[in-house]
């Protein structure tokens, strides 16, 4: 059995993500100590809450996470776990992990939150090809900017603001977007990174 730890930082029901994340020969588990969540063979970093709130919660374990995702720890951020891979937030106070270089922003819209479907411009990506989504849902005020564009394997854009859908830096990936909540394509897309992740 392979073990994929939902690493808890009070993002609330996980349970819907860890449905998804459920295929067999993987043993899915919630973890609330970020060290302890370490001790795995993938992490997920879930995507409902505040990033001051997360980065505090993390803030123990930063260097360690950091450094296990840098040392090939296959690691997946939804929404605001994509967040954390970057170095802070405008949103909130407290850092992140720095796995990819870059802030968190407010999304140049009228209209927020950005709540519901929207399209996704895929670049040539293994998993995007595994797994092809067209549209994903969202839900989130703020988006990440990288420094550079390297990392971006996804775009998406929200009234003229075109901002990363996707990141990949070394092990870590990260999803702007919620693919358990993106109908089954969404599911799939999970699945083929556990997949990926683990091997199996």
């Amino acid at each position: 059995m392979k073990r994929v730890t939902l690493y808890d930082y009070g993002a609330g029901n996980l349970h819907s993500l860890a449905k998804a994340l459920a295929c067999p020969g993987i043993e899915i588990v919630t973890e609330t100590d970020p060290r302890a969540a370490l001790e795995t063979d993938a992490l997920v970093l879930p995507g409902v809450g505040a990033f001051a709130q997360a980065a505090e919660r993390v803030a123990p374990a930063r260097d360690a996470m950091r450094e296990a995702i840098a040392r090939g720890l296959p690691t997946l951020g939804i929404c605001l776990g994509m967040q954390l891979l970057f170095d802070g937030s405008d949103e909130g106070a407290g850092a992140g992990l720095g796995v990819v270089s870059g802030r968190v922003e407010r999304l140049r819209a009228r209209r927020l939150p950005q709540i519901g479907w929207n399209s996704v411009e895929a670049a040539d990506d293994p998993l995007f090809r595994a797994a092809p989504l067209a549209s994903v849902y969202y839900a989130n005020s703020f988006v990440c900017r990288p420094a550079s564009a390297a990392p971006v394997i996804a775009w998406s854009e929200h009234e003229g603001d075109r901002f990363p859908a996707a990141v990949r830096s070394g092990a870590a990936l990260g999803v702007q977007f919620h693919p358990e909540k993106s109908s089954a394509a969404g599911v799939a897309f999970v699945r083929a990174w556990v997949r990926e992740a683990t091997g199996t």
